[in-house]
């Protein structure tokens, strides 16, 4: 690390990455300081035995070869590629689809006798919202408006977002219709690769442009002088810097990355009333070398729970799951199939729990897993030739997000998020805030608005 910079981007997620390669190529002296051992955040992998194992759902809008294009380049852009199928299978109906806006329409239509112009009409008010629209509508009111006690159809539209982004019935429409809209217009992507290909390609590109990416290397502080941002302190050593962007918890920049002298009283008081979004718990199961997958579709939303209920799919007793289905496709020339289980969690259900007793519960959603997959393939546990488990304290352990919230904050979490520089400049920040602000072209995005955000900062202090 040098001594100065014109920016330093705390964290490297894919917000952080994505602002950090676009400061660098607009020729700013950049670094990015990551304080795990690799890059990514929760969008990242780990290898374990032959397995190479994903750890965020891997389903994306199309939006992305967008913006892959836009701010990485076209061999990023080339390598998104639609999934095949997402299947659905609960007590309330079972089904398969591309999860776009002409199957689901067909689906609703005929499957659940929906008025063809009730479905066209829905579909049109979503494609209408936006953040600055009125936010007092919330998504169960959208969901009476045009499908008035249709709980199945209510969990056909809302399950997979609960899933995507923690979101529940109970907040504003606009969060659930941006975030369920992008996806209903051409389904679900991946990224053919792999999340380990992305990265050591995003690692080489911002290397390539010269920012100075480093992992193992931890923010302790960030500096501040008058109201304005000098710099940071990185593993104990003070880099000076004109701009600084987090792209880790806002609760915990605002706590525990400045002084207590630096924000508005109101505004840090504010702040920290700011809802999390809830976190995730994942089963990992790598299939042995040799052995193989019928194909069973790319996503299966599973649950024994009667009806959609957000507070269920966290709750401890696991009746709901997501299974990600990795098959060798994904990564071309590996012949490796993997699986990844995917829960909704709460930090509060595990954070309490001792050492034997934590690691005893680990094993028990492991075995549970397994147990539910058996129902689509017989002789998963003869194939299978490793098995692990992440729960939130392991997303915090290795994120640093406050109680491990794989989702960022609530949807109030954008405005703190967007008026940090006003109350410090040269203090910006990006990361999952407000539901439409997360995921993997949520982060993305946001990495953009906000870099150039700081691009007119810096040009200002010239």
């Amino acid at each position: 690390m040098k001594d100065r910079y014109d920016a330093i981007v705390v964290g490297g997620g894919l917000a952080g990455l994505t602002a950090a390669n676009h400061l660098a190529r607009n020729g700013h002296s950049t670094l990015l300081a990551e304080q795990h051992s690799q890059l990514g955040g929760l969008a990242t992998y780990f290898r374990r035995k032959s397995h190479v194992l994903d750890v965020s759902l891997h389903g994306f809008p199309v939006g992305m070869k967008k913006s892959f294009r836009k701010y990485w380049g076209k061999e990023y852009s080339d390598r998104v590629t639609q999934v095949r199928s997402i299947r659905f299978d609960n007590p309330q109906f079972r089904l398969e689809t591309s999860f776009d806006k002409e199957d689901f329409s067909r689906l609703l239509a005929e499957k659940f006798a929906i008025a063809p112009d009730t479905v066209c009409r829905f579909f049109e008010t979503l494609a209408k919202m936006n953040y600055y629209d009125d936010q007092e509508e919330l998504t169960h009111q959208l969901f009476e408006r045009f499908f008035p006690n249709r709980q199945e159809v209510w969990r056909l539209l809302m399950e997979p977002i609960t899933y995507a982004n923690g979101s529940t019935l109970h907040e504003p429409a606009i969060s659930y219709g941006i975030v369920f809209g992008n996806f209903m217009s051409r389904g679900v992507y991946t990224f053919e690769g792999g999340t380990d290909l992305l990265l050591d390609m995003m690692s080489g590109t911002l290397r390539q442009n010269g920012v100075d990416a480093e992992t193992s290397a931890l923010v302790e502080q960030i500096l501040v002088e008058r109201g304005k941002v000098v710099g940071a302190v990185v593993n104990g050593r003070e880099i000076a810097a004109s701009a600084v962007l987090s792209n880790g918890s806002l609760i915990r920049t605002v706590r525990d990355l400045l002084d207590g002298q630096s924000l508005d009283a109101e505004f840090r008081e504010s702040c920290s009333q700011v809802r999390l979004s809830n976190s995730s718990a994942q089963v990992y199961i790598g299939i042995k070398p040799g052995e193989k997958l019928d194909y069973i579709g790319d996503l299966l939303f599973t649950s024994t729970h009667p009806r959609f209920d957000a507070e269920a799919i966290c709750a401890p007793q696991i009746t709901s799951r997501t299974y990600s289905v990795y098959y060798p496709s994904i990564r071309p020339g590996l012949n490796q199939y993997t699986v990844v289980a995917s829960m909704n969690a709460r930090h509060q259900d595990w954070s309490g729990l001792g050492r034997e007793a934590y690691r005893q519960a680990k094993r028990r959603m492991i075995e549970e897993a397994l147990d539910a997959f058996e129902k689509y393939v017989p002789n998963i546990r003869r194939i299978v030739d490793y098995t692990e488990a992440a729960t939130p304290l392991t997303f915090e352990r290795y994120t640093r997000h406050e109680n491990g919230a794989s989702f960022g904050t609530k949807f109030e979490g954008l405005r703190y998020s967007m008026e940090l520089p006003k109350q410090v400049a040269g203090l910006f920040h990006a990361g999952s805030v407000g539901i439409i602000m997360s995921g993997w072209l949520g982060s993305v995005n946001y990495g953009v608005i906000v870099a150039n955000d700081i691009l007119k900062y810096l040009q200002g202090q010239k």
